[in-house]
C-alpha cells in the first residue's frame, strides 16, 4: 500500500497522506453504463491543486494526461485496467519540486469533471530528487520518523538529557502543523505566493523558525523567562509537543515555552512536514546584542556587572534541519541552522535562519540566513573589563574559548549524547580556529555594510553626462578579501540600442591594478564626442562593461547602460493665453555639441492649442523658433515640443498652459 512505500502508515490510513516526487495508486471504479477503457485511447485527464487560489504560474494547480507511464522529475500518471474492466488502476507521481500542503484532485473527461478527493502531500527524504533527501536510512528514520527523542539541558560539565515526545504522527497533529503555515504573516499577505513558496524547504524551515514563537503572530508559544504566573504551565512541566500544538490550534498562543520547547516544537512541525531534524543543545552560548562577535561583560569594582545586552547562556538550544541550499550554492548543502526562541529580529521579524552549518564552521557569514548571530552562540570571544571609580575601563581578561561547548544532540539509533562541536568549529586554540575567527570578523563587517567578500568590480559614472560632451567613465575594483591582490582589468564602451542591440565600439582602456585589501582603485576610461557621436543612435545610449582577472585567474564582469542627457527644450509663452486669442509661444534648444545644427526644426502639439494637428516650426542654426497659438478651450493643457536637427534628433520638451477665459 502506498502508506507503507511513504512511510506514512503512522499517520494513519482513514486518508491519503503521501512524499512528493514518488509514485502513489487511486483506483477508479467504473459504473455499469460506462464505455470501455482503453489505455492510450481513452483520454483522461487529471488536475491537483493546492492553496485558496491555485495557479499554473504559481505551481499551486497542474494538470497532467493519463498515459502509459510516469515520469520521476514532473506530475505524470498512468493507468491499467483490472481484467474485469470494472476498475481502473491509475499510478501518479507528484513532483518532486512540487508544493507541500493539502491538495485536491480532479478527474476529467471530455467536459466532465469528477471529483476524486483530497491528499497531503509532504516532503521526502527517501526521494533523491528532493531537496531533503537524505541517503542513509538509519538517519531518515532518526530525523524523520522517530516520535521520541532527547533534549539535552544543563551545563558542560554536567549535561543532563530530558526526553522528549515530539508525536509528530499522532492524530490530528499533522494538521495542526498544516494549520501553522496557514496562519503565517506570509500566507495572510500572499497565499498565492506563500502556498508557491512551500516547494523550498529553505522557505518553509525559516516560515516555522517565526511561528513557533508568538512575538510578531499567532505563533505557538509564548516565551517567558522571568517569574511564571499561574496563567501558564511552567516550561520544565512540558513533556512534548502534542499538548502544546493542541492547545495553540483550540484557542492560541500558549503559555510558556523556553528554548528547549520552542525547539522541540520546532522539531516536531518539521518532522511531520517531511523535514529531517534534529534538537541541538550549545553550552555556554553566547548571545551577541551588538552583532560584533565579541562578549563584552564590564563589572565594576564591587562585583556588579553594569554592562547590559551580550550575554552568554549556560546553554541554549535550536534545531537542524537536512536540505540543499541551491541559493547559496553545494558545498553549504546538508544541515541548516534555525532557531525559534524570539532574541533578535531578522528582517523585522523574531526569527533565526536558516544558516548553513559549513558556512558558520568556516566563517562564511556573508551568507543567508542570520550566519552572524550563530556564529557568535558558538564562537564569540569574550571579553571581561573593570570600570574603576574614577570612570575608567581596564580590560581584565579575554577569552577565546568560554563559548560553545559540548554541542550536542542525539544520537542516531541510541538515547546515547552526541557531541557535534567539531561540526560548528575547529578545535578551541588551534591556528585554523583562529583564522576562521578572523575571517568571520571580516565577513561580519562586509555583511554589516551590504557586501560580499572577494573582488567587487563595478562600473561608476559620473554626473551631467550630456550629449556632446566628453566625459569619464570608471572601472572600480574593491577588494574584499583579506590579501592584496593585482587585477588585470580591461573597460570598452559601445552604442547600444533601448532594445538591448549592440552598436559600434565607441571607447577602450585597459591597465594593470594593484589593490590592497579593504581598499580601492580605479581605471578611467575616456569617452569622447568625437568617437561615440558618429556612432551613438537617436536613443542616447552607451553601454559600458568591464572585466577582470586576478593572478589566480578568477574572472570578474560588470556593466552598465549610460544614457546621455539630452540638451532641454525651452518654451516661453509671450503673454497669456486666452480662449480665441493669439499667443506666441518661442522655442529654444541650447546646441550641447561641439559642431552646429543644421536641418533644425520644432514640431508643436497641444489639445486645444494647435486645432488637433500638429504645427511644423522650421529653426535657423541656433536653434530658436517661433509659433502662434490660438487655444480654443478653457482650463489647463499641455505644449508638447519635439525638436530635430541632423545630429540631435527626437529631443522632447513640454510646458503646462493654462487658458482663461
Amino acid at each position: 500500500m502506498s502508506f507503507f512505500l511513504h512511510h506514512t502508515e503512522l499517520n494513519g490510513v482513514e486518508r491519503l497522506i503521501v512524499r512528493r516526487g514518488q509514485t502513489f495508486t487511486i483506483i477508479l471504479y467504473l459504473k455499469p453504463d460506462s464505455p470501455e477503457f482503453r489505455i492510450g485511447r481513452t483520454k483522461l485527464t487529471l488536475i491537483a491543486e493546492t492553496g485558496p487560489s491555485p495557479r499554473r504560474q504559481s505551481d499551486t494547480k497542474v494538470s497532467f494526461s493519463v498515459g502509459d507511464s510516469t515520469v520521476d522529475t514532473e506530475w505524470s500518471a498512468s493507468a491499467i485496467t483490472d481484467p474485469s474492466g470494472n476498475t481502473v488502476s491509475v499510478c501518479i507521481n507528484s513532483s518532486p519540486d512540487s508544493p507541500i500542503g493539502l491538495y485536491s484532485l480532479t478527474l476529467t473527461q471530455g467536459k466532465q469533471e469528477t471529483n476524486l478527493g483530497q491528499f497531503v502531500l509532504l516532503f521526502n527524504a527517501w526521494c533523491s530528487n528532493d531537496a531533503v533527501y537524505m541517503r542513509n536510512e538509519k538517519k531518515r528514520q532518526e530525523y524523520v520518523l522517530a516520535q521520541t527523542g532527547q533534549v539535552y539541558r544543563g551545563t558542560h560539565k554536567r549535561i543532563r538529557g530530558k526526553p522528549w515526545n515530539f508525536a509528530q504522527f499522532e492524530p490530528g497533529i499533522l494538521d495542526i502543523c498544516l494549520k501553522i503555515l496557514d496562519e503565517n504573516p506570509k500566507f495572510l499577505s500572499n497565499a498565492d505566493k506563500d502556498c508557491s513558496e512551500r516547494k523550498n524547504p529553505v522557505y518553509v524551515t525559516r516560515v516555522l523558525s517565526a511561528m513557533i514563537n508568538s512575538n510578531d503572530d499567532n505563533g505557538v508559544l509564548v516565551g517567558n523567562w522571568g517569574e511564571i504566573s499561574d496563567d501558564g504551565v511552567r516550561p520544565t512541566k512540558w513533556i512534548g509537543s502534542e499538548d502544546i500544538l493542541r492547545q495553540w490550534a483550540e484557542s492560541g498562543p500558549v503559555r510558556y515555552g523556553q528554548c528547549w520547547v520552542f525547539a522541540a516544537v520546532a522539531c516536531t512541525v518539521s518532522r511531520a512536514l517531511g523535514i529531517p531534524c534534529r534538537v541541538v543543545t550549545n553550552f555556554g552560548s553566547a548571545h551577541d546584542v551588538d552583532a560584533n562577535l565579541l562578549i563584552e561583560m564590564v563589572y565594576n569594582t564591587d562585583g556588579e556587572r553594569i554592562s547590559h545586552g551580550d550575554s552568554i547562556w549556560n546553554f541554549h538550544v535550536w534545531v537542524e534541519s537536512w536540505m540543499t541550499r541551491p541559493d547559496l550554492g553545494i558545498k553549504y548543502d546538508g544541515w541548516q541552522i534555525s532557531d525559534p526562541t524570539p532574541q533578535e529580529t531578522s528582517n523585522g521579524v523574531f526569527c533565526c535562519g536558516p544558516a548553513s552549518l559549513t558556512a558558520t564552521k568556516e566563517g562564511e557569514l556573508t551568507t543567508v540566513y542570520d550566519t552572524p548571530f550563530v556564529f557568535a552562540e558558538v564562537n564569540a570571544d569574550v571579553v571581561t573589563k573593570l570600570q574603576l571609580s574614577t570612570g575608567k575601563i581596564l580590560t581584565v581578561r579575554e577569552s577565546t574559548s568560554s563559548v560553545g561547548r559540548s554541542i550536542s544532540t542525539k544520537a542516531v539509533g541510541s538515547d546515547e549524547r552526541r557531541d557535534i562541536t567539531h561540526k560548528y568549529k575547529y578545535p578551541e586554540g588551534s591556528k585554523k580556529e583562529r583564522q576562521v575567527y578572523e575571517k568571520a570578523q571580516h565577513h561580519n563587517k562586509l555583511q554589516q555594510r551590504g557586501e560580499k567578500p572577494g573582488l567587487n568590480l563595478k562600473i561608476k559614472l559620473i554626473d551631467n553626462m550630456v550629449m556632446g560632451s566628453d566625459f569619464d567613465v570608471y572601472a572600480l575594483l574593491k577588494n574584499n578579501n583579506m590579501e592584496s591582490k593585482t587585477c588585470n582589468v580591461k573597460i570598452f564602451a559601445k552604442a547600444v540600442q533601448y532594445n538591448g542591440k549592440r552598436g559600434k565600439p565607441c571607447g577602450y582602456a585597459s591597465g594593470k591594478l594593484e589593490v590592497p585589501p579593504g581598499e580601492e582603485r580605479r581605471l578611467p576610461l575616456r569617452l569622447m564626442y568625437d568617437t561615440y557621436g558618429p556612432v551613438i543612435t537617436s536613443d542616447l545610449m552607451i553601454q559600458v562593461s568591464s572585466i577582470t582577472f586576478d593572478e589566480s585567474s578568477n574572472y570578474h564582469k560588470a556593466e552598465k547602460t549610460i544614457v546621455l542627457d539630452e540638451p532641454e527644450v525651452e518654451i516661453k509663452l509671450m503673454g497669456r493665453a486666452r480662449v480665441n486669442k493669439p499667443v506666441t509661444a518661442e522655442l529654444r534648444i541650447k546646441n550641447t555639441l561641439p559642431e552646429p545644427l543644421k536641418n533644425c526644426s520644432f514640431t508643436v502639439g497641444g489639445i486645444g492649442l494647435t486645432k488637433g494637428k500638429s504645427i511644423l516650426v522650421s529653426a535657423k542654426e541656433e536653434a530658436k523658433g517661433s509659433v502662434v497659438l490660438r487655444p480654443t478651450i478653457v482650463g489647463s493643457t499641455l505644449l508638447l515640443v519635439n525638436f530635430n536637427s541632423d545630429k540631435l534628433k527626437n529631443i522632447m520638451g513640454f510646458a503646462n498652459v493654462e487658458v482663461m477665459d
